[in-house]
This record gives C-alpha cells, structure tokens and sequence, in this order.
C-alpha cells in the first residue's frame, strides 16, 4: 500500500446543512462530483467528502447510533502563525462552529485551538514551527 491519503469522508446528520457550513468558511464544493446525497471538496492533494450518516454507516455496514461521543479522530488545519489560528478559530465561530479548546501555547512548542463542526467532527487549528508549509498549503515533516 502506498502511503498517502486520498480522502476523508465526514458521516453527517444533513449534508445539506454540513455542506453549508463549509462554503461559510469560504470553501468552494466541487460542483461536477457533488450531489445531494454527498457534496466533495478538494483540499491540496486531499479531497474531504461530506456523506450521509446514515449512508455511509449503511456502507460500512455498522449501526449508526454507535457514532455517539469522540471516536478519537481529529482533522487538522495548520496555520502559518498564531494571528493565523487565531483567525480562522474566530472564522470557524462564525459559521457555526463550537469552539471546544480556546488557542493557547502547547507543550510540544506550538499554538492550537480546537473546534467542532455542526456533526461533532474535530477539527484542530494549528501553528507548528516545526513543519514547514509551502504556498500551495502543503505541510511537510522535517528531514
């Protein structure tokens, strides 16, 4: 198996709703492969899919109730500074985001903050001077 991710597909109560809440974050859907059963956006070289719940339980082939409380997966954004993380916390409040962990100074020599989208998804904002990001948004681990 090569190593990379593809996608990551968000099981959501309304994709209607969910697909809403990140266009108010300025992100752009991909309108040819979005439909109202699953709406894509392409993030760098990630695409992140936002499915029905239920579907996509049903796909798997797991009770959906069993979706309650974390299921110890988190999504991250890396900002390239502290006014950055600081920003794009406020922008994610703004759109209907709760913010679960306020940005602060961490252990490991960074900045972060924490949200959670209308479904529960985690999402950590992040300034890490330790991994380089390219102009295009790339994140890269040091040598």
């Amino acid at each position: 198996m090569e190593q990379r991710l593809s996608l990551v597909s968000l099981g959501v109560a309304d994709v209607a709703a969910a697909t809403a809440f990140y266009e108010r974050l300025g992100w752009q859907r991909s309108q040819a492969n979005s439909n109202e059963h699953i709406t894509f956006f392409q993030l760098g070289g990630i695409i992140l899919g936002l499915y029905g719940g239920q579907a996509l339980a049903d796909d798997i082939g797991i009770d959906y109730s069993d979706r309650l409380g974390f299921n110890g997966v988190t999504l991250a954004f890396n900002a390239r500074s502290k006014d950055e993380v600081d920003a794009v916390l406020a922008e994610a409040k703004a759109a209907g985001a709760n913010i679960v962990k306020a940005a602060e100074d961490v252990f490991w020599g960074g900045y972060s903050g924490y949200f959670a989208d209308p479904d529960g998804h985690h999402w950590e904002v992040a300034w890490n001077p330790f991994f380089p990001i390219s102009d295009d948004g790339a994140i890269t681990l040091p040598e």
